[in-house]
């Protein structure tokens, strides 16, 4: 079919499939919104028109929106650039801020003026400026071109070419093409970061984290999951380096604050940059994810994060190197624990297989569609069946031997640069951590423990023909001994000390090739690399199955609504507040109190102690113009709205895009939710805003901040 036709049938059925759109499910490009049927929204309650929410001439909700660190969401809620996120969100900012004497994790922090604002090295944040549809263009750049890598190239030709056309002049303005519905659709997103970001403040832990491991993913929730931040820019209102001669950014929106609480029912509006879900995925890859990716995780992580825990809990340091390490590790990892129960639970397997049985019979029907569509699904089935075995492989070294903190270090501050030049799974540059960075938080008698644990674990779980090099230096020179191999790298390498290594590197730096962490590293990586390189023969096979088969369910579906899958770009998510009830004779409310967070206190359990000050404020009753009409202090509510991993942060909005909460998990019931959207079961938790500014102004004194806001009853 003439690649013309082809885009504008996709965009014909995509269109029409936005005039009937379920008021919970999807994840909405902004763009779409002018041509979405927006008396959907209104019939729910909600006063926006599509303009209100995105406009790239004028001011709209968008623009008081931002992309928080890379990996979260934030929004701006004062005329001085005043930032609200997660705790969790700001989690690393606070941990690199700080030390034993000074803990702003375990005591919180708030600024009390402007110079008491903690300058966040390294953090960003990143402002929409707006999209620009560039499917014909880049489908048209790629059409006779069929080598993966001559496509790649071809694409970032194309990219580059688009952005510095719109950029133009305007130095300040970055733009990136990303892919949509398995690269049937292509958009160029221009966007502005700003890189003088300053800590305003947070509660401790024993709020913005109540509950820790045990309580996430969990509903009921008592957790005052914030933390503020400022953001600041030169004297033209532009993005600037760290200076103190900068000022409060300026914005061209600010949300507006209700203080009038939810109730069941009520519209509520999420806005926000959900990192990646898959909601087009076949059975096959329920599969593989499920007996692969998930099961590899929850094994791994579970013995490195038992090891971490004990060390944490012993001593305080060890706690504050590895709280975000600890962290970052145990969401992920309960999250995949949840997400194979639901897959059993929902019949994930079964309701996706049993769709692929309907898109086989819809293209069986039709010779034109055979010839479009009729390789799709065994294609993709070729891919993750043939290529199971070296991904299995290929986990156990991302969650395994990858998490020795030393290897890595030595790799990455080693004297073969070209090891880390680049991520192979891409292409892109590797992330880099400063040395001073990694030995801030880095405890070598917990790394070693770690590493005895990983090395003797990949050994049972893998191939004999799968392990790298050292395990022959193990065997040969150790006589099988893993622990004593462990020990003798850790007591020889310079790689354990920062001290150590700028001394190394002060002399000659070919003898660092010779250390033994290096060599292991060295070994490791080379493995990986392999495996990535390995892999590569089933992406190109796997990715025209995928294409074909989402450019068919559009056809197939023509009418119903469509959205692509989150990729880190801006979404709307539009829905209510709502209960819900995960299982028989049980009905959960969809809100909860400060009351909650009494009947959970335990002084014994680090993740339910409860603060002093905040029970004082409890017995009194102190809960100022933040409390329900029935005295209760309120803390969480329970929205459907549709989100992911990068929602976090996101604002909560209600009909006339007020600011009523700020997202910051979803539910236990509904783990498989980034595969299959299940709207009975799938809830968003949101912290409540009168709970956010109670906590800032009642406990932690910072009422001052509440003059630069907008607030409405």
């Amino acid at each position: 079919m003439n690649i013309k036709k082809v885009v504008l049938l996709f965009f014909s059925v995509l269109i029409f499939s936005l005039g009937t759109l379920l008021a919970d499910e999807g994840m909405w490009m902004l763009p779409l919104l002018q041509k979405l049927n927006i008396k959907d929204m209104s019939g729910m309650g909600f006063k926006l028109s599509a303009k209100d929410i995105y406009d790239i001439n004028k001011s709209s909700l968008k623009d008081a929106v931002l992309q928080f660190g890379g990996g979260c969401t934030a929004e701006i809620i004062s005329k001085d650039g005043l930032v609200l996120t997660n705790h969790h969100c700001g989690y690393a900012s606070i941990q690199k801020l700080s030390a034993v004497d000074h803990n702003y994790l375990d005591k919180g922090f708030w600024a009390k003026n402007r110079d008491e604002e903690l300058p966040v090295k390294g953090l960003t944040v990143m402002f929409l400026d707006r999209f620009e549809d560039v499917t014909k263009t880049v489908t048209d750049a790629l059409a006779t071109v069929t080598d993966p890598k001559a496509k790649e190239e071809a694409l970032k030709t194309i990219s580059d070419q688009l952005t510095s056309k719109a950029v133009g002049q305007n130095k300040f303005l970055k733009g990136r093409v990303v892919s949509f519905f398995g690269n049937n659709q292509y958009y160029l997103i221009l966007t502005k970061t700003y890189t003088d970001i300053r800590f305003v403040g947070a509660p401790p832990s024993s709020i913005g984290k109540f509950g820790a491991d045990t309580d996430n993913w969990m509903w009921p929730r008592h957790t005052g999951d914030f933390s503020m931040f400022r953001i600041y820019a030169d004297k033209d209102n532009n993005p600037a380096e760290y200076s103190k001669d900068n000022m409060a950014f300026q914005p061209k929106r600010f949300l507006t604050i209700s203080l009038k609480g939810v109730k069941q029912n009520d519209p509520a509006m999420v806005i926000g940059y959900p990192g990646r879900t898959n909601r087009f995925m076949t059975s096959f890859e329920v599969k593989e994810t499920s007996e692969i990716t998930n099961a590899t995780r929850i094994l791994v992580r579970g013995i490195r994060q038992d090891i971490l825990m004990k060390d944490m809990v012993a001593d305080p340091k060890i706690r504050l190197m590895y709280a975000n390490k600890y962290a970052g590790s145990s969401n992920a990892w309960k999250k995949s624990i949840g997400m194979n129960e639901t897959f059993e639970k929902l019949k994930v397997f079964d309701r996706r297989a049993a769709e692929e049985k309907t898109f086989t019979q819809w293209v069986a029907a039709d010779p034109a569609r055979i010839e479009k569509y009729g390789t799709a699904l065994a294609d993709v089935k070729s891919a993750i069946e043939s290529r199971a075995q070296q991904q299995l492989i290929l986990n156990y070294y991302m969650e395994a031997l990858s998490s020795i903190e030393l290897t890595t270090a030595a790799v990455r501050y080693g004297p073969a640069p070209e090891l880390t030049a680049q991520d192979p799974r891409g292409g892109r540059p590797a992330v880099t951590i400063p040395a001073a960075d990694f030995y801030k938080d880095y405890n070598v008698a917990t790394d070693k423990k770690v590493a005895k644990a990983m090395i003797a674990l990949f050994k049972e779980k893998v191939p004999a023909s799968a392990l790298p090099a050292f395990y022959k230096t193990i065997e040969n020179q150790y006589q099988g001994n893993i622990d004593a191999f462990v020990e003798a790298i850790y007591s020889q390498s310079v790689f354990v000390s920062e001290e150590k290594l700028n001394t190394a590197l002060s002399g000659d730096k070919k003898a660092l090739e010779n250390d033994p962490a290096f060599v292991t590293g060295k070994d490791i990586t080379e493995a990986m690399m392999k495996y990535y390189k390995e892999l590569e023969q089933y992406r190109t096979q796997y990715a025209k199955g995928q294409k074909q088969y989402i450019a068919g369910l559009l056809e197939m579906k023509a009418g119903k609504a469509m959205y692509p899958d989150a990729n880190s770009t801006m979404r709307l998510t539009y829905g209510k507040v709502m209960n819900y009830s995960p299982k028989d004779g049980v009905i959960y409310d969809y809100v909860t109190t400060l009351d909650g967070v009494m009947q959970k206190e335990d002084p014994k359990n680090w993740e339910f102690v409860v603060p002093a000050k905040l029970k004082e404020l409890y017995a009194a009753k102190d809960f100022g113009k933040y409390a329900l009409k029935d005295g209760r202090m309120p803390v969480a509510f329970l929205t459907n709205n549709d989100i992911t991993g990068g929602n976090s942060g996101s604002p909560v909005l209600n009909g006339k895009g007020e600011l009523i909460g700020t997202a910051f998990d979803g539910n236990w019931e509904s783990m498989s939710g980034d595969i299959i959207f299940e709207p009975s079961l799938q809830r968003c938790i949101n912290v409540d805003i009168r709970y956010t500014l109670f906590i800032m102004d009642k406990f932690g004194g910072a009422g001052y901040l509440l003059n630069e806001m907008r607030i409405t009853n």
